[in-house]
């Protein structure tokens, strides 16, 4: 039986269930974030959408990195709750409307996706403290930090764009 089907016997398992899941979620967010990209209008929201998406992929390599150094294998957890809200997103992106107003939409639905990965990487990097794991635990405050970066410049961006659709 598979590790992430067992019963969790100890915080290693938790551990690797949730690094599991936010390798997941990554790999869904490198599918979503194109599609929001082409539905952004405003100039400065497509370039922060891009960035992430590259800064995605670098994520994804450290959490192979993780895997690596853990010995063990990335694949097997869905995030469901990644799904839910990438879906939340492209609900609002499918409903079309007034530039600004999509913006609006989907600077939302970018913040969501990044306090959930905040979250999730704020969590296992304790994990990995507590576990004696300082170089992963170091690896990943980088990605925390990087959501937070992400989080920030969505919240600069939706002060004009916020604007903008309410003039709409």
């Amino acid at each position: 039986m598979a590790l992430f089907t067992m019963k969790l016997e100890n915080l290693e398992q938790l551990f690797l269930q949730e690094l599991r899941d936010l390798y997941d979620a990554e790999d869904q967010i490198t599918d979503a974030l194109p599609k929001m990209i082409e539905a952004a209008h405003h100039p400065d929201l497509k370039d922060a959408l891009q960035e992430h998406l590259d800064v995605t992929r670098t994520q994804i390599q450290r959490l192979d990195q993780i895997f690596t150094i853990l010995g063990e294998d990335a694949s097997g957890q869905t995030c469901k709750g990644m799904k839910g809200v990438i879906k939340e997103g492209d609900e609002i992106i499918s409903q079309g409307g007034e530039n600004a107003t999509v913006d609006a939409g989907i600077i939302s639905a970018a913040q969501r996706v990044e306090h959930y990965e905040m979250a999730g990487y704020g969590t296992v990097r304790t994990y990995a403290e507590l576990l004696g794991q300082q170089q992963i635990a170091s690896l990943l405050q980088q990605t925390l930090d990087e959501e937070k970066q992400a989080d920030e410049k969505l919240t600069e961006i939706a002060r004009s764009v916020n604007i903008e659709a309410k003039a709409a």
